[in-house]
């Protein structure tokens, strides 16, 4: 109930934004317009894709005026934060080492000036953790934005995500469950997806696999579960169906491998990307 009515007055506030006069519009208003591009259906809480290049760019036109308003608003600092670091993750970034150090940058504004906003310790801490700082330092900062609202499903979303990185797999597990019964909405197939990775790194191949399809069914755009997928079905010996599995993720994004990189347990990598190597035909 918590999280439906947070929805519902961050809608209204959207909604409010909205009809204000363009020539009157302060940094918490275009905060609120970039956050409508940024989820563009009821401002969801948690990300579903396809997220396209053109609605992060526009997101980002938004939120670099609201910061050259207030160069202090931590909402603005933080998702441009996310922008960016969606811009470099989905090689959409026409310079890539550029997005990276803005994400990196943006997120690091945006703490200091968070106060006790949960959702800009958030993505902060989301962000940084992408880019390889301190997990143990990122948790911590997700976990007081969780004291701070417990019933923050996205942040329960994110949580689970950076446990999962952290070869936390049970904690991972219990967040992202946390995140859809907290969630006011009904698309449930990100964080499955999370939950079928989980099950993937604790070996537990079938239920992994259950789940990942689910989350592809739900969310077909996501690239992630079919990489994750893919590696699934090839530990399970299962090579033909995981090569149709590359099949279809060529069809949504030309670029197969993502980066493991934010997986900080050494046999969590090996035993995704030896997978995912197999399923793609790649050699070594």
């Amino acid at each position: 109930v918590a999280g439906v009515i947070e929805l519902a007055l961050r809608a209204a506030e959207v909604r409010r934004s909205a009809a204000r006069p363009t020539n009157d519009l302060t940094a918490y208003d275009l905060y609120l317009r970039a956050l409508a591009t940024y989820y563009p259906i009821t401002l969801r809480p948690i990300i579903q894709y396809p997220i396209t290049k053109e609605g992060l760019l526009k997101a980002l036109e938004l939120l670099q005026q609201a910061i050259a308003i207030d160069r202090h608003c931590g909402p603005a600092l933080s998702l441009a934060a996310m922008c960016q670091m969606r811009l470099f993750r989905e090689s959409w970034a026409e310079e890539p080492e550029a997005a990276n150090r803005q994400a990196v940058d943006l997120a690091r504004q945006a703490l200091p000036v968070a106060g006790d906003d949960p959702g800009v310790l958030a993505n902060a801490a989301f962000v940084l953790a992408n880019f390889g700082e301190d997990i143990g330092a990122m948790m911590a900062l997700i976990d007081r934005a969780l004291t701070i609202t417990p019933s923050f499903s996205y942040g329960w979303f994110l949580s689970g995500v950076l446990r999962l990185w952290a070869g936390q797999h049970n904690l991972a597990i219990e967040h992202a469950q946390t995140a859809l019964r907290l969630s006011p909405s009904k698309r449930t197939g990100t964080p499955l997806s999370l939950i079928g990775e989980a099950h993937f790194f604790k070996h537990d191949f079938d239920e992994a696999a259950s789940k990942l399809l689910v989350s592809i069914q739900e969310n077909p755009g996501y690239p992630h579960s079919y990489r994750v997928l893919a590696a699934c079905y090839v530990h399970m010996g299962r090579l033909d169906e995981a090569r149709a599995i590359i099949a279809r993720l060529r069809l949504i994004t030309p670029d197969l491998m993502a980066s493991a990189a934010q997986l900080r347990s050494p046999a969590d990598r090996e035993l995704f990307l030896s997978g995912f190597r197999m399923a793609a035909g790649e050699a070594g």
